[in-house]
């Protein structure tokens, strides 16, 4: 299948274009806007830009479209509404309706959140059924990107199937989410180029992980046996707090340190307890092959000879 990739720079998407080349798949990258100094035979425009998009989209010739690209970070998504609005909802409608003129057979997964569910009483699971109660701009724009999918799916008659990853953690992912953040402040402290002191956020919280290679398998999954109109959690039933995973990853790095509470790592609205229910994607086939302890060895990467063994505090 000919498949366009949209975010395909980001942490995700290399991962997914890998997966998809491994299968046998034409990949067509598609790329933030170019920058200074990037050469690249991927696609680059920006999804906020309707023209931009349409042209991709012609471009391209797609026959199914795994569109990951968007404002990604939900505390920072605080600080710009509007942009993340912008990219994260109208970019998806600019995706659509494209499509919807110039490809309308070209099967579609939206890559949407879990964060869409909001907060979930401690000891329950969310299904593709509970409430949409969002709380940060990025949780909204992703809730209103899926509405506009089922109204193109229900209008036109797009075969759009909408994904809804939860928490998903492997190498390459950016520094600033949180547990790329504690292995970066790990593999300082066991070089000894900082203090023994982690500055973290809230560590109480409960979420919901996954590999990243177990979820991009799941976004073909979808691509290919996915029921058009529906939505799919991604995620692995389990919940855990951060602080049991911060714990977890100085076990494995060997590597000890006083952990503070760093109030700039706060968010302005936070949600206890975010775990899901996969038994709908379970359903088509999807089956984890890798563990959360797998994810973290990842995210923290081979040892250094500082590292190994080392006791710090």
């Amino acid at each position: 299948m000919r498949i366009l990739v949209t975010g395909a720079d980001g942490f995700v998407g290399r991962h997914l274009c890998a997966l998809l080349r491994a299968a046998g798949d034409e990949v067509v990258e598609a790329h933030g806007p170019r920058g200074e100094g990037i050469s690249s035979s991927a696609l680059h425009f920006d999804v906020a830009n309707e023209a931009a998009m349409k042209a991709a989209i012609a471009e391209a010739k797609p026959e199914g479209v795994i569109h990951l690209a968007g404002f990604s970070s939900v505390a920072k998504s605080h600080n710009n509404p509007s942009r993340v609005f912008a990219v994260n909802t109208m970019g998806v409608v600019h995706l659509l309706t494209a499509l919807r003129d110039t490809a309308p057979k070209t099967r579609v997964v939206l890559v949407g959140s879990g964060e869409v569910y909001g907060p979930v009483p401690e000891g329950t699971r969310a299904t593709e059924d509970t409430r949409a109660v969002p709380l940060s701009p990025y949780a909204a724009s992703k809730s209103a990107a899926e509405l506009a999918g089922v109204q193109f799916h229900r209008s036109y008659g797009l075969e759009v199937v909408m994904a809804r990853p939860f928490n998903h953690l492997g190498a390459g992912q950016d520094p600033t989410f949180v547990v790329p953040s504690f292995a970066s402040q790990i593999r300082a402290i066991g070089l000894g180029t900082v203090d023994p002191v982690l500055r973290t956020g809230n560590l109480e919280a409960v979420r919901d992980f996954s590999h990243v290679r177990d979820v991009v398998e799941a976004y073909r999954l979808l691509l290919v046996k996915g029921e058009p109109g529906q939505a799919y959690n991604i995620c692995s039933g389990e919940g855990r707090t951060i602080r049991s995973l911060l714990e977890e990853m100085l076990t494995l790095a060997g590597v000890n340190a006083r952990i503070e509470l760093d109030p700039a790592r706060l968010r302005p609205s936070d949600i206890p307890s975010l775990v899901g229910a996969p038994d709908k994607l379970r359903a088509l086939g999807w089956t984890p092959k890798l563990t959360v302890t797998d994810a973290l060895r990842d995210v923290l990467g081979p040892k250094v000879p500082a590292l190994a063994g080392k006791t710090v505090g």
